[in-house]
């Protein structure tokens, strides 16, 4: 009986530690350009992983390809044990609903309100809620982002910040397992930006998501990674902690830090 109860917790450790994604030598190029050259990277269960690098290095690239939404050249992106590149379009899109992406203009339907903007994305995956499933689960969230207020506002009404949190609120309202995020505090101010990152942080501890984080913000990287990855040249350079990374001998990777 030990030796079972001890198998059994070994299986459990070893499930726990299979990276949630592990992308292996991915390639990319547009026409002559190369923006990918062999990008490998993993992310455990429940991490925040923070990528940095200088604009147009291929950061915004490497999550898109992970939803294909991009096709890539070469190699692997293993998403919950599945290489999605084999996938069909059928497959994918079981596979995109378990995954949130967060754009950096928050991507709302201009011509919708905050409700319809969430009810729209809710009821074209989960079909058969009623009307008052989906108002509950629309307030639910709000209340999750701190925006429940805004529930009939147009995004026209709305500040840069709080679209971001309508756009994470949409994002979160079908209950993803990672969520990618892309440049979630650009363009706004300095206590607006540790607002998002806070609630980034509440967000993976709340509701358990695994995340990537594309960001040119070190305040932002500092508060919600637990790992950073800097990549250069269309490869990772450079991987750690915020800390270790600030420390790191290579002056190049200092210069972030500055």
């Amino acid at each position: 009986m030990e030796n079972v109860i001890t198998n059994n917790k070994n299986a459990a450790v070893a499930k726990a530690t299979i990276p949630v994604i592990e992308i292996k030598d991915l390639h990319l190029s547009f026409g002559k350009n190369e923006v990918l050259k062999g990008v490998n990277l993993t992310v455990k269960k429940g991490e925040n992983l923070v990528i940095l690098g200088k604009s147009g290095s291929g950061k915004s690239i490497t999550i898109k390809c992970i939803v294909g939404l991009i096709q890539v050249d070469k190699g692997e992106i293993n998403v919950f044990g599945t290489d999605i590149t084999k996938l069909d379009n059928t497959e994918l899109n079981k596979t995109r609903v378990r995954i949130g992406f967060l754009f950096q203009n928050a991507a709302l339907y201009d011509s919708m309100s905050v409700r319809d903007n969430l009810g729209f994305v809710l009821k074209r995956h989960s079909v058969e809620l009623s009307n008052n499933e989906v108002e509950e689960q629309i307030k639910d969230i709000l209340e999750s982002v701190g925006l429940i207020e805004a529930i009939d506002k147009m995004p026209s009404e709305l500040s840069g910040g709080m679209r971001k949190r309508i756009g994470l609120a949409r994002t979160l309202i079908l209950k993803p397992e990672i969520i990618l995020y892309d440049e979630p505090t650009t363009g706004l101010d300095t206590i607006t930006s540790r607002e998002i990152s806070e609630l980034v942080v509440e967000i993976q501890k709340k509701y358990k998501t695994t995340s990537i984080i594309i960001t040119h913000d070190m305040a932002c990287a500092k508060f919600t990674g637990n790992r950073l990855m800097i990549i250069r040249d269309g490869v990772i350079y450079a991987e750690g902690t915020y800390d270790e990374l600030e420390k790191s001998d290579d002056e190049w990777v200092r210069s972030f830090f500055l």
